[in-house]
């Protein structure tokens, strides 16, 4: 990796540095401010009554007993939710049911009072009658006729999505096709765990505005869900201020709004308090959304030399009882279904469904962990068939700069040739080396959008940034950091184009009455996009430093440099002057302003129409990963012995930072290929902790290996591209691959536990 800028040859000072998080410090002496660190004057305190059954109607509730209790402000159930307040992509959702419960997470009824226990013994005195009713937790036996409906309105289980897609011709190619494999595939429920738990504090002013403090990635979209929150409880033009504290993990849990939210903001409505809802472990895992499970039908062939004909690919996906973006990963499955490698038949087809189980949420990856699971196994099964490598006929499909694939997507800047290389040369694959008994190797590659992902109208993000007479610099900035490092990146992108020091900078996310607006943090953005808005207004900035500097210098302005705090010519660098003399010169210079600027970044991606074809990304990341394993043919268990995960980053904004995200994502990966399982047993979590949700911790980490391929994306900030989610998108089909390499089995339903490895041999020998 160099760290050379291909356009001037000239060396950086920020950008490519290992520069450790700027706020490490902070979270290691114990003064970074998480949700649960904050408490108001007043404050109360709320919690959620959920249901007891998994499908019911709400006969009568009785909260008598639970109002008359000391300390109790107020109660309230369903009856107390406004008409037009409802939650999700279908705006099913209401935060408080009544009538009827459709899953074990339903909110019933909600307390404040002032403090935790209060609230929760007031829960305990509330009384519900229930009339159960038959319910549906299999979403391939939700679509049947007879099957019981979730929301009897929608008159079927199965959400009115046009998840298709047909390009070329699918059965002319399988009919020339000199190979043909056909398989089926199953994912699980897996959740975020994020170490953080969920809460917020929801408070009104004196003029019914609202403030509310959430741990969300999305500041500015959960502004518009709560101001629509606001309309449909009567207060017309009223602001929202969304303050997020420090966020104690993401990865996609707070890609929406949530019903503890809403019920913060009406508790506080109700009793004119500041009121605190704030989860434990158990409600953690038991009312948050997880990652969709899917049931995967797959075909693909190839000719005779090994390059695809066509894919084909139909899923089943259980959406659970609402609908929130869960319901929209078919769209990301698409990336991988149609664009992983060259192929130009392609035909998908997916349904989300209704059942009585937890809902589907936004996760690392969205969708397309469980899409490439299916594509890359069946490529090493193809590869068996035809007698073909298996890294070889990775590289006679291989992505390349210039491609555009069948959905429309353009291939910018491309890496995957050099991906597999490296996973190549750093673990050895070759299938006639002798290698002791047990012994595997697999291999799986990647596409992930890497330059945003236009799934609203707009894809923007906003930056202004101010300097002051000191040189010091305040960026504030829509994108939003939740431990990813977002911090960083900008204030090295900003520090490297004003020639400044990262410490010089401050990045502001924090809040919507300071910062711009931004879609939030998702699909690999926030370098890209944030970093592109920040570059933007560092170059208007850099612009006037500029010429201020050729004023007071008499230099042109074409031979000025910022670096190092200084500005100087670049032909006599005897003609300098310190950075904040220069702005203390120009500010208090006749017609002096103030030194800001701001730039709003929109990137030329394209939303996909109803023929779902468009260029999605501005650029895209591509990736492989290598493993080895030993599976123990006894016990079925299977241990990873090296893992090499490469990704082509364009440029790597902060190596650092960088080796942390694919570190993480790989683990989080492993824990989805072999361990990690929501288990529901007729709709309710059975292991809503960590001692029984079986997570892959730091004492379970393996030996993880993190090239990094530098491309130069033309269109990213110093030629970066997004990486947060490709970390965990490949590691499944990987780890599947490597089990058969070992012993011969080839495992389709996740996780991949010892007992399924264990039947598999049985049923092999």
């Amino acid at each position: 990796m160099n760290n050379i800028n291909p356009d001037t040859n000239q060396e950086f000072s920020a950008i490519g540095k290992r520069i450790p998080k700027l706020d490490a410090a902070q979270k290691a002496m114990g003064r970074a401010e998480y949700i649960q660190d904050i408490k108001l004057p007043g404050m109360l305190y709320g919690k959620i009554l959920y249901s007891k059954y998994a499908h019911a109607n709400i006969v009568k509730i009785d909260i008598s007993k639970a109002k008359v209790l000391a300390g109790v402000h107020a109660v309230l159930t369903g009856q107390d939710v406004p008409k037009r307040m409802k939650m999700g992509f279908y705006k099913d959702n209401p935060p408080i049911k009544k009538g009827k419960v459709c899953s074990f997470r339903d909110e019933v009824a909600a307390v404040a009072a002032t403090t935790p226990e209060i609230a929760k013994k007031a829960l305990d005195l509330i009384e519900i009658e229930y009339e159960e009713l038959p319910a549906i937790f299999d979403p391939e036996k939700a679509m049947e006729k007879d099957a019981p409906l979730v929301h009897e309105y929608h008159k079927s289980n199965v959400l009115k999505l046009p998840w298709k897609l047909h390009y070329g011709d699918v059965e002319q190619a399988e009919k020339t096709s000199a190979f043909v494999v056909e398989e089926r595939f199953t994912t699980q429920w897996v959740t975020h765990c994020c170490l953080g738990t969920s809460g917020a504090i929801a408070l009104f002013d004196a003029k019914s505005n609202l403030t509310i403090h959430t741990n969300t990635q999305i500041p500015s979209l959960a502004q518009k869900d709560f101001l629509e929150a606001l309309k449909a409880m009567g207060l017309e033009n009223k602001r929202v201020r969304v303050i997020k504290p420090i966020i104690g993990g993401g990865f996609g849990s707070k890609l929406d709004t949530y019903a503890y939210e809403h019920i913060a903001i009406l508790l506080a409505h109700a009793t004119r308090k500041p009121v605190k809802i704030l989860f434990d472990r158990v409600e953690e895992f038991k009312a948050t959304s997880v990652r969709q499970p899917t049931v995967i039908y797959i075909k693909q062939g190839c000719d005779k030399n090994g390059k695809l004909t066509f894919r084909d690919m139909r899923m089943v996906l259980d959406n659970g009882a609402y609908t929130s973006w869960g319901a929209t990963t078919p769209s990301v499955m698409m990336m991988p279904i149609t664009s992983l490698y060259r192929v130009n038949n392609v035909r998908y087809h997916a349904k989300c469904v209704y059942t009585n189980n937890t809902y589907a949420q936004a996760m690392r990856g969205y969708g397309n962990p469980q899409a490439t699971f299916a594509i890359e196994s069946t490529l090493d099964m193809l590869a068996e068939k035809s007698g073909i490598d298996r890294i070889e006929i990775r590289r006679i499909n291989k992505n390349q700069p210039g491609d555009e694939t069948p959905q429309g997507f353009k291939i910018s800047s491309c890496g995957l040739s050099e991906c597999i290389d490296a996973v190549q040369n750093q673990i050895a694959m070759d299938k006639n080396d002798k290698r002791q008994k047990g012994i595997g190797t697999g291999i799986a590659s990647l596409i992930h959008v890497g330059g945003g992902a236009r799934i609203y109208k707009s894809d923007g993000c906003g930056a202004i940034l101010k300097m002051d007479d000191y040189g010091k610099v305040d960026i504030f900035t829509g994108g939003t950091d939740m431990g990813q490092g977002l911090d960083n990146i900008t204030a090295q992108i900003v520090a490297e184009e004003l020639g400044l020091f990262v410490e010089d900078i401050k990045v502001v996310h924090s809040d919507t009455d300071v910062c711009p607006w931004d879609v939030g943090a998702h699909a690999s953005r926030s370098t890209f996009v944030a970093g592109n808005a920040a570059l933007g207004a560092a170059k208007k900035v850099k612009e006037t430093l500029l010429e201020y500097g050729s004023k007071l210098l008499d230099v042109p302005v074409d031979d000025l440099v910022l670096k190092d705090r200084n500005i100087f010519a670049a032909c006599d660098p005897e003609k300098t002057m310190p950075m904040d003399k220069l702005l203390r010169k120009a500010h208090f210079s006749p017609r002096g302003k103030m030194l800001m600027a701001d730039f709003f970044y929109d990137p030329d991606n394209e939303n996909m129409g109803k023929e779902f074809k468009g260029n999605m990304s501005v650029t895209y990341a591509f990736g492989a990963h290598g493993v080895k394993v030993h599976v123990d043919e006894e016990t079925g268990k299977v241990k990873v012995l090296d893992y090499v995960a490469a990704h082509d980053v364009g440029r790597a904004i902060n190596p650092l930072l960088l080796e942390g995200q694919v570190y993480g994502g790989v683990v989080m990966g492993l824990g989805y290929a072999l361990t990690e399982e929501v288990i529901l047993k007729e709709g309710e979590t059975m292991n809503a902790n960590f001692r029984d949700y079986k997570l892959f911790t730091a004492k379970d980490a393996v030996n993880i290996k993190a090239p990094v391929v530098e491309t130069y994306d033309e269109y990213g900030p110093f030629g970066a591209k997004g990486i947060g989610e490709p970390g965990c998108v490949p590691t499944a089909p990987a780890i599947a691959n490597a089990i058969y390499d070992a012993v011969g089995v080839r495992i389709t339903e996740l996780p991949i536990t010892p007992e399924k490895v264990l039947a598999a041999l049985k049923e092999k020998k």
